[in-house]
């Protein structure tokens, strides 16, 4: 049960009213709908050259398929996986120019918006997010999703549960997981195995 199948949404709202600058919570009142195929190529580029309607674009089309990674990386904390996910295109806004390869975007974004979350954790200490100790359990903001298995994975220990989604969710290496979150390979093949040892318990 380690990959997921859940889908992502969002809330949907008046598309005239997207906040993509803001500073929080972007995801609120943001339309994430996009019609027709996006020419990817042709968007990062136009966005690279100060598009804001062609970043708006990716913001559309790629934002969704992080929030199920960043919310798990949050364990279950929306609010900051928002954030998150805010900073990420921010950063990457900046960033557009050094991509060489257009095609390598949606691999590039991901691996920034997982820096993002990793540096933020880092900052704040391993603990356990409050968000997690609720009697209910934080509730994923996507439909389809196993409840009993995604509060289970925001009740395990913070690097236990980076490792299990960097490799489930990100299909990271071992090697790489090691290089973002700076720590041995065997220790991330160390707490994957616990992690899935932790899960087996609590969902027994």
């Amino acid at each position: 049960r380690c990959r997921s199948r859940a889908r992502s949404r969002v809330r949907p709202s008046d598309p005239s009213d997207s906040n993509l600058f803001r500073s929080r919570r972007i995801l609120v009142g943001m339309d994430l709908s996009i019609n027709g195929a996006l020419d990817l190529h042709e968007t990062v580029g136009a966005a690279a050259l100060g598009d804001t309607a062609a970043f708006e674009a990716l913001y559309r089309r790629y934002a969704p398929g992080l929030v199920p990674v960043l919310w798990r990386l949050a364990a279950g904390d929306e609010a900051r996986a928002e954030d998150w996910l805010h900073d990420a295109f921010v950063q990457a806004w900046g960033s557009l120019g050094k991509l060489r390869d257009p095609g390598a975007f949606p691999a590039w974004l991901k691996r920034l918006a997982i820096n993002v979350a990793l540096s933020d954790r880092r900052r704040a200490g391993f603990r356990v997010v409050e968000a997690a100790q609720e009697a209910a359990g934080p509730e994923p903001p996507w439909p389809g999703a196993d409840l009993d298995l995604e509060r289970a994975i925001a009740r395990l220990p913070e690097r236990a549960r980076q490792v299990l989604v960097l490799f489930c969710l990100c299909e990271l290496s071992h090697a790489e997981i090691g290089e973002l979150m700076t720590i041995e390979t065997g220790t991330s093949k160390a707490q994957l195995s616990r992690a899935r040892s932790m899960l087996k318990e609590m969902l027994a």
